[in-house]
């Protein structure tokens, strides 16, 4: 099995209408996407220095999983809200 980490840092101008849709989308997959077989994901709440402002974690039964996720149709619409929106985007894969 394998954990699929990412952390967001938005830019301050992220239009809450498209946060909204970007995090309605990150709902419709959960359970929809072959191999994927629990995601979570959540804003910051403590908003430390370091923090990140949100995260996603994902865990999948094997590396090719985060391939058939990373390139399917419900996760491809969500790149539009999200790269243009964030200072920085960092992930981890890691086995469990």
């Amino acid at each position: 099995m394998i954990r699929h980490a990412v952390l967001f840092k938005f830019k301050p101008d992220f239009p809450p209408a498209d946060k909204a849709a970007w995090i309605e989308g990150l709902n419709r997959m959960d359970g929809n996407i072959p191999g994927l077989l629990k995601l979570t994901h959540g804003a910051d709440v403590l908003q430390h220095r370091r923090s990140f402002d949100y995260a996603i974690v994902a865990d999948f039964a094997s590396a090719e999983d985060i391939e058939v996720y990373n390139t399917h149709p419900l996760h491809e619409p969500l790149k539009v809200y999200s790269f243009p929106n964030s200072e920085q985007i960092i992930a981890v894969d890691f086995p469990l």
